[in-house]
C-alpha cells in the first residue's frame, strides 16, 4: 500500500478546486501539469485557475480546466475606486464557485487573503520559514521544497499535491498547451507566405523579458550564418517589445547579405497562441531561458537552450529532447543575479562561443531525425 500523509484530504469532499499561479507566462505554463494531476485524482471535480490576465493564454484550452479567472495588473493604475470594484467583482465570482480546495503555487500574499475570504475546506501553500502570522494561519497544509538541492519547477509545483496525498503519475507530468484553430491557421498562413514547410525550419528566439539572460547579437548572427550554411531556413521570433525588436534588428544587420533570403523575421507578428502553433511546426528551437523555450518544450519541439545566471536544473526544457549550453568557465553560475554584479550583462552568457551552440543544435537534430521527420 502506498504511504500517504496522515492529514491527506478526503477526495470525496472536493467538488471544486481553485489553483492560483500569480507569476509570468513561463511559470504559469510550468504549472499546467498540476491541473492534469488534479483531474485524474478528482475526476468529478471542477478545477479553476486564477492567474494574471496576460498569462491566461498559457492555460486556455487545457482540458482539465473548467474556468480561468484573471487579475489585471492595470487595475491598480485606474484609481482606488475602479480597482476596488474590479477586485470585489472578482471575489464575488470566486465565492460563487464555493471551492473546497485552494492550491496556491506562489509566495504571493494575495493567496493568503483569497483563501481566508473563500474559506475552503482545504488549502495548501508553500512552507515559508519565518513567514508572517497571516501566511502561517491561512492554509490547512504546507508543502516543503528540497532543503539542499534544487529540483525542476514542475516537480516543485506538484509537491503541493503530494502534500495533500495526491501522487502524480509520470504520464500526467507533461506540459499542456493547446493552440486554437485560428492560431494554427494563422501560423500556417505565415509559413506559406514565407515559403516555409512544416519541420523545414529552425526557430530562433533571441530575446527575453530580461535582457541579462540574452546572448550577444554577434553570436546570434554567426549562428544564423552557420545554420544557413547547413541548408536550413530560419524563423526569428520575438515579443512586441522595443528592446527585443532592437536586439533582433541588430542581429539581422550583422547577418551576411547572402544569408538573408533564408531568414524570416516574425518578431512582434505573433500572438502567444500563434507563436505556440508556429513553434509546434519548427524542426528545432534555439533560445534562452524564457517562456518561448517552455512553449517549445510543451509543443514537443527539440530545444537548444542557453543558460546563464538562471538555473537549468529548475528551469530547463521539460520532457523534450534538448541540449543545454552553459558556461564551463564560470563556477559562479547560476548566480541568480541580473548580470554580473547586478550590471545587467552576464559574462557567463556573453562569452559562450557560437560553435558550442551550433554543435548542440546539430546533435539534437541528429538525435531526433527519425522521430520528427515531416
Amino acid at each position: 500500500m502506498q504511504n500517504a500523509p496522515p492529514d491527506a484530504i478526503d477526495t470525496s469532499l472536493v467538488r471544486r478546486v481553485l489553483v492560483t499561479k500569480l507569476r509570468h507566462h513561463g511559470d504559469v505554463l510550468l504549472a499546467s501539469p498540476v491541473f492534469t494531476v488534479l483531474k485524474r485524482a478528482l475526476p468529478s471535480a471542477e478545477i479553476d485557475a486564477l492567474v494574471y490576465r496576460e498569462t491566461a493564454p498559457m492555460l486556455e484550452g487545457h482540458p482539465a480546466i473548467a474556468q480561468i479567472f484573471t487579475i489585471d495588473r492595470e487595475w491598480k493604475r485606474r484609481g482606488v475606486v475602479s480597482q476596488f470594484r474590479a477586485e470585489a467583482g472578482l471575489l464575488r465570482s470566486l465565492r460563487a464557485r464555493r471551492y473546497d480546495l485552494v492550491v496556491h503555487l506562489t509566495e504571493h500574499p494575495r493567496g493568503a487573503w483569497v483563501t481566508r475570504l473563500l474559506r475552503p475546506r482545504y488549502a495548501v501553500a508553500r512552507e515559508l520559514p519565518g513567514a508572517h502570522w497571516l501566511w502561517r494561519s491561512s492554509f490547512s497544509h504546507y508543502y516543503r521544497l528540497p532543503r539542499a538541492r534544487p529540483r525542476h519547477t514542475v516537480e516543485c509545483n506538484l509537491d503541493a499535491l503530494r502534500r495533500l496525498g495526491l501522487q502524480p503519475a509520470m504520464a500526467d507530468r507533461r506540459l499542456v498547451l493547446v493552440p486554437g484553430e485560428r492560431d494554427a491557421a494563422r501560423a500556417r498562413e505565415l509559413l506559406a507566405q514565407n515559403g516555409l514547410e512544416r519541420r523545414g525550419f529552425i526557430q530562433l528566439h533571441p530575446g527575453s523579458r530580461w535582457l541579462f539572460k540574452c546572448w550577444t547579437a554577434e553570436s546570434y548572427a554567426a549562428l544564423i550564418e552557420a545554420m544557413v550554411a547547413d541548408g536550413w531556413q530560419i524563423v526569428v521570433t520575438g515579443a512586441p517589445d522595443a528592446r527585443e525588436r532592437e536586439l533582433v534588428d541588430e542581429i539581422l544587420s550583422l547577418v551576411p547579405e547572402r544569408c538573408r533570403l533564408s531568414v524570416a523575421n516574425l518578431t512582434s507578428a505573433l500572438s502567444l497562441g500563434e507563436l505556440s502553433a508556429l513553434t509546434r511546426d519548427a524542426r528545432a528551437f534555439v533560445g534562452v531561458d524564457s517562456a518561448p523555450m517552455h512553449i517549445a518544450a510543451a509543443m514537443g519541439t527539440p530545444v537548444v537552450a542557453l543558460f546563464g545566471p538562471s538555473g537549468d536544473v529548475e528551469w530547463g526544457p521539460w520532457q523534450v529532447p534538448h541540449r543545454i549550453v552553459a558556461s564551463i568557465e564560470h563556477p559562479c553560475r547560476p548566480c541568480g543575479n541580473d548580470g554580473c554584479g547586478g550590471g545587467k550583462v552576464s559574462e557567463c552568457l556573453t562569452t559562450l562561443p557560437f560553435e558550442r551552440v551550433h554543435a548542440a543544435l546539430l546533435q539534437v537534430l541528429a538525435e531526433t531525425e527519425q522521430r520528427l521527420s515531416p
